[in-house]
This record gives C-alpha cells, structure tokens and sequence, in this order.
C-alpha cells in the first residue's frame, strides 16, 4: 500500500482535493476531522491540560475558543500540539491497518511538518495556493478578522519551505475543472 499525505498551508484548498479523489474512490482520512473528534472533554489528557482556560461552552470544548487561544498564544498551541499530534499520528496508524489491501491511500493532513510526520509516508503532495488567494477564502468562508486570518496565516511554516520537502505539488490557484486535471493526471 502506498501511503501519501496531503498537506497544504490553511485554505489552500485540501479538502477540495479530498473530495475529488474520494470521487474518484480512494480511501481518505481527514485528520481535521479526527482532531475535531479528539477536541472533546472526554480526552482525559486535554481536558486535564485546559480545564482551567476560558475554551469551554456548554460543557464541551469551543473549537472556536481553542482556535483563538492557540493562535495567540504559543506556549497553549505546543502544549496541545503535545497531546493531539501523537493522538492523530495513531489514528492515521488505524487508517492505514483498515484499508491495508488498497493499493493507495491519502490523508489530508494539514499540519504534516509541523506535527513532524512525515515519516509515516511514501509521498507527500501539497496544495500550493497563493498567499492572497487564501486570505480572501479566509475571510470569505470563516468570516475570521483580517488579523485572526493573518495570525493562521503565519503560524504555519511557509509555503515555499513545505514545497522543497514533497514529492508532488498541485497548484490552486484555478479553477476547480483545473484542480481537478491535475488530480487525474497524478493519479488517474
């Protein structure tokens, strides 16, 4: 089984590209997803961690909450990067036992340098879409604040460092029809 990762800086357009090669029917595990799922007060060891910060609402975390501290506050952003990132490294282990008779995988993961995984992968794809073209889907879709936006925006390594270190880059800043081609030429 080959195992390939896709990554890409906030609103490059990943999930775009998830979507398309399940269309295709390849198996994709969204570890956005799966991280949503671990933000829970059920997660002994992040609950222990935050219990005593302002990210709770009705009894469970605010990702909304947990979103604005960690982007404004560095030492709150490792120490769930601390917890989460070896949580999401397992279940992207169970991913992969569960379809080991595919032929290919992906994983949409956005934060793969970041969260130092690129080991678990054969090939690494990333989505590379202009700084200004992200920020405007930014604002657009997560109606965050120019300075909320920009602050996502940095926290994550640059572009340009990422691409050096993938196998594949798929570039969007077209169209969807655009994005689309370069999939099926990447992988039928």
């Amino acid at each position: 089984m080959k195992k390939i990762a896709i990554c890409g800086n906030i609103a490059s357009g990943k999930t775009t590209v998830q979507n398309i090669l399940e269309e295709k029917g390849y198996k994709v595990l969204d570890t956005d997803e799966v991280s949503h799922k671990l933000l829970t007060i059920q997660n002994k060891p992040l609950y222990d961690a935050f219990k005593d910060f302002d990210v709770f609402e009705r009894g469970e975390f605010s990702r909304y909450k947990v979103g604005q501290l960690i982007f404004s506050d560095e030492k709150a952003r490792q120490k769930i990067a601390s917890i989460m990132h070896p949580q999401i490294a397992e279940e992207i282990k169970k991913f992969f036992e569960k379809n080991k008779t595919e032929n290919i995988v992906f994983v949409g993961i956005p934060l793969l340098f970041e969260a130092n995984m690129q080991s678990l992968f054969d090939k690494i794809i990333f989505i590379c879409t202009d700084d200004e073209i992200r920020l405007e889907r930014l604002l657009k879709r997560n109606n965050y604040s120019l300075e909320h936006a920009k602050a996502r925006m940095n926290s994550q390594v640059s572009q340009d460092l990422k691409m050096k270190m993938c196998d594949y880059i798929i570039n969007n800043n077209g169209s969807i029809d655009n994005l689309r081609a370069q999939i099926i030429k990447l992988f039928g």
